[in-house]
């Protein structure tokens, strides 16, 4: 089995890995929400507007705390005429800081897009010049799956719990990035105004 690491290969597992997110009330700790393994320990955690106090931007942090990505909603020069140039950008955070361009995402409720899948494009050199991973179905529904280029399954977001709204799970196939996978949902999360959106 091959790793297929895009923001480290410690966050790759050999094995399926089911998590379950759970949201954080936007009073408490400013939203966002918490990523769980199967023991219930914190994996991951994503934090928006209400830690940092901006719109269109997030940090996604380890179980340690550390944080890891940052993702920034960034527009075009034409921004202010036409919404199709609205990007998601995601960031390697070293020494604290926003440095090496990982992946980026176009908003899907630009232009015409709404009912097109999200594609992904990873800034790499060993990666296409187009779209890398794309999204497919409801993530309102919380029914979707992030497929590689060849259709292969990367990850599965579902419904854990049909009785609470703020739990819901994700199953990331063996080999994959398990932080890349959790950076794509904290941009829909955002995207869909649910618990990282001001």
């Amino acid at each position: 089995m091959s790793l297929i690491p895009i923001v480290s290969k410690a966050f790759c597992a050999p094995t399926q890995t089911a998590l379950t997110i759970r949201k954080r009330p936007r009073v408490v700790n400013g939203g966002g929400f918490v990523v769980l393994n199967p023991q219930q320990n914190v994996v991951f955690s994503v934090h928006g507007c209400g830690i940092l106090g901006v719109n269109g931007e997030l940090v996604v942090k380890d179980g340690g705390g550390a944080s890891i990505l940052f993702i920034r909603k960034k527009g075009g020069l034409v921004q202010a005429l036409s919404a199709c140039s609205e990007r998601w950008r995601g960031y390697l955070m070293e020494f604290g800081r926003p440095n090496k361009p990982l992946f980026s995402l176009r908003d899907p409720k630009s232009c015409f897009a709404m009912k097109s899948a999200i594609r992904i494009s990873v800034d790499r050199k060993d990666y296409s010049n187009g779209w890398d991973f794309e999204v497919k179905g409801c993530f309102l529904e919380k029914n979707c799956t992030i497929n590689d280029r060849r259709g292969n399954i990367v990850a599965k977001v579902g419904v854990k719990v049909k009785a609470s709204e703020d739990l819901y799970h994700v199953n990331v196939q063996p080999g994959y990035d398990q932080a890349f996978v959790i950076g794509v949902i904290a941009v829909l999360d955002n995207i869909y105004g649910e618990s990282t959106r001001c």
